[in-house]
């Protein structure tokens, strides 16, 4: 019963978001549906990259548990997913090794591993930022849909002023609304998705560095044949248990002591 009462209320409401967009005709509208192709793909790309770069920050996990237990490069990145990004640098930096020994004209092994590790460290973080430029531009250009809106409300008010002849609020009141409700969807589609851009940004910007470190080990790994990698932390020694003070007159074992002894 309330939410039929809510909603006449809403429909007898004559300044709503449905008054204004009947109000505004076909410029509104667009104007409004853009906004709201806007906000949709605002939470998309925010949803999906959130789960890419969980996806991605799981597998540091894995890598900083396991990864360098191995007996070789090859070992271990089978311990990691197939689509892993850090099975990807693996597999880049083997390959790499192996087609530097292919090379007809002498580079050093240094500067070849080198390149491709970046080469492939910049794949995975060009993956990463894909949707941040429609993050970006959305926070940017929302505001001015928005207040095109709110200028064609605005002009639409100043018609009918100079057709009633008189500036009374009956008159002004539907296009001034429509104008401010423009003005409004404007922000709410352009905050969250500048919120979102920043958000993001400051994620990828960690995880570049988890995979840079990451990446600096494995060159280092492959240019010493094995000898240098990251020093995993041993588990903690147990300490052994206290033993009890021997009684008096007693020793060590137990014996009773004899006076004079």
């Amino acid at each position: 019963m309330l939410e039929l009462i809510l909603a006449a209320a809403v429909e007898e409401n004559p300044y709503g978001l449905q008054a204004a967009l009947r109000e505004g005709g076909p410029i509104a509208i667009a104007t409004f549906a853009i906004l709201v192709l806007m906000s949709v793909g605002t939470f998309y790309i925010l949803f999906t990259k959130l789960l890419q770069q969980q996806k991605i920050m799981s597998q540091a996990n894995k890598v900083r548990a396991n990864f360098w237990n191995s007996a070789n490069l090859k070992e271990a990145s089978g311990k990691l997913e197939k689509k892993s990004a850090y099975r990807a640098i693996v597999e880049d930096a083997i390959l790499a090794d192996e087609q530097h020994n292919k090379l007809t004209n002498p580079v050093d092994q240094h500067d070849w591993m080198l390149g491709s590790l970046e080469r492939s460290k910049g794949s995975i973080n060009s993956r990463l930022g894909e949707g941040l430029a429609f993050l970006a531009t959305v926070g940017s250009t929302a505001p001015f849909i928005g207040l095109f809106g709110t200028v064609v409300g605005i002009y639409r008010a100043l018609v009918k002023i100079g057709a009633a002849g008189q500036a009374s609020i009956s008159t002004v009141a539907g296009p001034v609304g429509e104008a401010l409700i423009m003005t409004a969807l404007g922000l709410v589609v352009a905050v969250p998705a500048v919120l979102a851009y920043n958000w993001l940004i400051r994620r990828n910007k960690s995880i570049m560095e988890d995979l840079s470190a990451f990446t600096n080990d494995v060159h280092g790994y492959i240019m010493s044949n094995g000898q240098v990698k990251p020093a995993m932390s041993a588990p903690a020694a147990k300490k052994p248990a206290p033993t009890a003070a021997p009684k008096p007159g007693t020793t060590t074992g137990g014996t009773p002591v004899k006076p004079g002894s």
